[in-house]
């Protein structure tokens, strides 16, 4: 029985996890190395349940429920003494998780589950020195984490499969959609298709075929317009696989084949154009412009994740 979650790292991911859990009724810690940054995610927490209330997805009682269940704290042993469920969701540095797992291993219950939401190293390498691997798991959340349904679930060759279940029935529990990874590969399963297309789409600006809104509204329009309730296997099947196996044919071997990141966002990058974070990448923006454009994007997530579960309850 899962009553007490813990989440370590308060950044933008774990805050929310963190959301996601208090939500749905579970008693949440959530620790980091400063109090100054507790009391970032504090905030950042309270902004989006607040938004959750504007788009009728809360009620304020709900809202005070969801904080009343959180609590913060610096002291990693205090956070997780008593948690049956402990999710680490810190920076993407290997040195950091194994050093959080040889923490861990001395002052977590012997029955608690413990995840990651890492989307970049492979379970096998995260326990290649812990002692727990046969209750470890990956988690892997997507941004914003309290939004985006899909939860990426991957074992270890160890791992029980009650965990596994556990872990799964969790995930459903506070409205997530997990899915299970039968084996390690680079990337899990939503990036590698995500970073396939992200490819071609830089491809295509480079070689000019369209301008950079025109793409993105190729896909915004298009193929994401479907992908939100059809997947693209079953797209497939709809769209018959002998029509699609033509259209592979002759698309394929001109798509494009690079094995590194795209030369445009290198150029960018070398010339300290990252995006959002420095105000200018493909797309020039101001401040208030990003806040704006983040405050609009929830707020179709959260109307689209409303429409998604109405049609699953229709089921």
């Amino acid at each position: 029985m899962i009553k007490k979650i813990a989440v370590i790292g308060s950044g933008v991911m774990g805050s929310g996890i963190a959301l996601s859990f208090a939500a749905g009724g579970y008693f949440v810690t959530i620790n980091d190395i400063k109090e100054e940054f507790l009391s970032h995610a504090q905030n950042r927490i309270s902004e989006n349940l607040s938004l959750l209330i504007e788009e009728g997805a809360l009620t304020e009682q709900e809202k005070q429920g969801a904080l009343a269940n959180i609590t913060y704290s610096v002291d990693l042993e205090g956070a997780v003494r008593d948690a049956d469920f402990i999710i680490e969701a810190i920076p993407e540095v290997i040195e950091l998780k194994l050093n959080l797992y040889e923490q861990l291993e001395k002052i977590i219950k012997p029955d608690a589950i413990v995840a990651s939401n890492t989307s970049t190293f492979p379970i096998s390498q995260l326990m290649e020195k812990a002692s727990f691997a046969d209750r470890m798991v990956i988690t892997h959340f997507f941004n914003p984490g309290h939004l985006v349904p899909l939860v990426e679930i991957v074992r270890h060759n160890e791992t029980k499969p009650e965990i596994v279940k556990t872990t799964f029935d969790l995930m459903r529990k506070i409205g997530k959609s997990p899915i299970l990874l039968k084996k390690e590969i680079a990337g899990f399963i939503a990036n590698r298709l995500q970073t396939a297309l992200m490819r071609e789409a830089f491809y295509l600006l480079k070689e000019g075929v369209a301008n950079a809104e025109d793409i993105d509204t190729a896909i915004t329009a298009g193929p994401g317009f479907r992908w939100a309730f059809t997947g693209p296997i079953e797209i497939a099947d709809f769209g018959g696989l002998d029509t699609w196996q033509r259209v592979f044919d002759n698309v394929s071997p001109v798509l494009d084949q690079s094995k590194e990141a795209p030369v445009l966002i290198r150029d960018l990058v070398d010339k300290g154009k990252l995006g959002t974070k420095s105000g200018e990448g493909i797309f020039t923006y101001e401040e208030s412009t990003v806040s704006q454009r983040i405050n609009k994007r929830d707020r179709n997530f959260i109307k689209l994740g409303k429409l998604k579960m109405e049609k699953e309850e229709e089921l």
